[in-house]
């Protein structure tokens, strides 16, 4: 890890040479390295994908062999390719700016958004991890969203659910399947510090029967803060006689955006750049494009769209689905969508708006996040003169309507073995602090006691503020998501790709939309006083439910779920992961951890 330290010294003052030439050199007014660190994200470096990696095919010329995307079940059939994709990520502090307003962020290597990680379906992938947090130092872990880990639930990154925080200066590796195909994001799931830069986007390069010409790679949407994170959640967890709202400053399109600096109050000590510089991406003329949406914000649903361009959407989350076109993508916290854009809008010298707007259901300040989409011929500097499309703001705060996506592998819904009902509610607690409940507990995790742990050694006698619900053998779960808060919330089931039967206003009638087939997603946005009906088949671990908006969660929006306890029993959970616990308990016996919110 030192080399690697050592090494992205070394290369400093390259990248801004490269980045201050080829990038935004006129226009801009900072370089890249001084807005987003060491990242390419939003510049004409960042290169296209290539259809999958080329160094395992098979016979028949593909990495996953025969299997299809609508041919075969993409929970039970799986390639095994024997090839490992390793990464090595170190995180640290380190100021940029990448709206223009400079402040502290937590880099990956450090960049912001942080290095893809990139493999083909099948692949094992391992990610060594240094906490190099300090001044102030802080434990960390690292969430890859979306992944099934099938007999590895120990690496699903949730502190004092599935693994011990990794300590100051330790080094954790994280080792798991590429089980499931298409585009998701790895994040910090300790505190809120994903808030604060730790983000990063994930291809898993699969089987599709779509044609297109370019992959363009991961396009990442997120809400941006002023101030760091721990400050954010300190304010909010302090008591108030109304609940407290979290704005965001401003919306990034892979992180990068303009800010207006004369609005910063003026005695901001924070330096200020106007017209920092903004994303740019490069079509080729008459070509089919293929755009990784991702929502890694904090709080805010995206609507994504180009100007006079028609998105076709063939992935929802890790679920291909049956395209269907429009004009604008819908996508909570959590969410991501493959989609494709032809290029047929202009001539070869044409350049177009991209953009993604918060909902009025998103606290901000600045809602309004741009791009620019410049044909091949069009000079880097050209600005578009482009027409929006016509997108008036939701009446409600929802995904679009279920019955318009259907995955292209149809499975019938199993009859459930079990069904609850888990209601949300936000309630002020005796020291007038603002918090949520999520069935009827307001959780707080214990960092040196991972419910995974304990559960595989028959511990199961856990405090009620951990709110650790048990399936025990049951197989196929349906919970009711009653929500009694105004907000709505984006639904995060680690684990699972989750049937929805039903979303809407008030109480579910019952009704089940397509159950030949239903939608599955891995993150589903339940409206205020809503509900959202959702279903999964039970991978057996211990997992976590919770609302991905990051104030809601560190707010105590969290529940922990053991599936099939017997089984997790039998796990034979690597030395690595005590090992980490132990350097953990080690850490905490010498230095306080200043836990101030649910800790996950």
């Amino acid at each position: 890890m030192e080399a690697l330290l050592e090494d992205l010294d070394n290369i400093a003052s390259v990248v801004e040479q490269a980045l201050n030439t080829v990038v935004d050199n006129i226009t801009s007014a900072l370089s890249q390295l001084k807005t987003n660190g060491f990242s390419v994200w939003g510049t004409l470096l960042a290169s296209s994908l290539a259809p999958f990696l080329t160094d395992n095919p098979l016979p028949d010329g593909y990495p996953w062999g025969n299997l299809t995307d609508y041919g075969n079940n993409p929970y039970r059939e799986c390639p095994h390719t024997g090839v490992t994709r390793s990464y090595e990520f170190t995180i640290s502090r380190g100021v940029i700016a990448p709206d223009g307003y400079e402040r502290e962020v937590l880099l990956v290597n450090g960049a912001f958004p942080g290095p893809l990680i990139e493999a083909n379906w099948g692949d094992t992938i391992i990610v060594k991890v240094f906490n190099n947090i300090s001044n102030p130092e802080e434990g960390t872990s690292v969430h890859w969203h979306g992944f099934l880990q099938h007999d590895t639930p120990w690496e699903d990154g949730a502190p004092g659910i599935t693994q011990c925080p990794i300590p100051p200066g330790k080094t954790y590796t994280y080792e798991f399947s590429a089980s499931l195909y298409g585009t998701t994001w790895y994040h910090a799931h300790y505190s809120a510090q994903y808030a604060g830069g730790i983000v990063g986007p994930i291809v898993i390069h699969g089987p599709t029967r779509e044609d297109y010409d370019i992959d363009v790679g991961p396009v990442m949407l997120g809400d941006w803060y002023h101030q760091e994170y721990y400050d954010i959640i300190k304010t909010m967890l302090s008591p108030s006689e109304s609940p407290p709202r979290v704005y965001s400053d401003n919306n990034l399109i892979n992180g990068k955006m303009d800010f207006n600096c004369s609005t910063d109050p003026e005695d901001d000590p924070h330096q200020c750049t106007p017209n920092a510089g903004i994303s740019k991406f490069r079509f080729q003329t008459g070509q089919v494009h293929r755009l990784r949406l991702i929502n890694l914000g904090g709080d805010g649903i995206q609507r994504f769209s180009i100007d006079e361009h028609v998105l076709t959407v063939i992935a929802e989350d890790f679920v291909p689905v049956k395209p269907y076109n429009t004009t604008v993508v819908v996508l909570g916290v959590g969410q991501r969508a493959d989609v494709l854009v032809t290029a047929n809008a202009g001539g070869p010298k044409s350049a177009f708006w991209m953009r993604s707007s918060l909902t009025t259901c998103s606290p901000a300040r600045q809602p309004n996040a741009v791009a620019v989409v410049l044909y091949d011929e069009a000079d880097e500097n050209a600005m578009p003169n482009s027409k929006p499309w016509e997108i008036p703001n939701p009446d409600v705060c929802a995904n679009l309507p279920l019955d318009i996506t259907e995955p292209l592998y149809p499975i019938p819904l199993p009859e459930p073995t079990f069904t609850e009902t888990m209601e949300i509610e936000i309630f002020k607690n005796e020291s007038k602090i603002w918090l949520w409940k999520f069935n009827d507990v307001s959780m707080r995790t214990h960092y040196n006691k991972p419910v995974l742990l304990l559960a595989n050694q028959g511990e199961y006698d856990y405090p009620e503020e951990w709110n650790v619900v048990n399936y025990y053998q049951n197989k196929s779960v349906r919970i009711v998501v009653k929500n009694n808060s105004p907000t709505s919330h984006p639904m995060h089931l680690h684990g699972h790709n989750f049937y929805i039967l039903h979303e809407g206003p008030g109480d579910w009638d019952g009704t089940i939309v397509r159950p030949s087939n239903p939608h599955r997603r891995d993150v589903y946005l339940v409206r205020g006083f809503g509900h959202l009906v959702l279903q999964f088949d039970g991978e057996p671990g211990v997992w976590t439910f919770h609302c991905h908006i990051a104030w809601h969660a560190s707010g105590g929006f969290l529940a922990t779920l053991i599936v099939q306890p017997d089984t997790v029993e039998q796990f034979n959970i690597p030395g690595d992961v005590w090992n980490n616990c132990n350097a953990w308990d080690h850490y905490t016996k010498d230095n306080v951890v200043e836990q101030i919110d649910s800790g996950t």
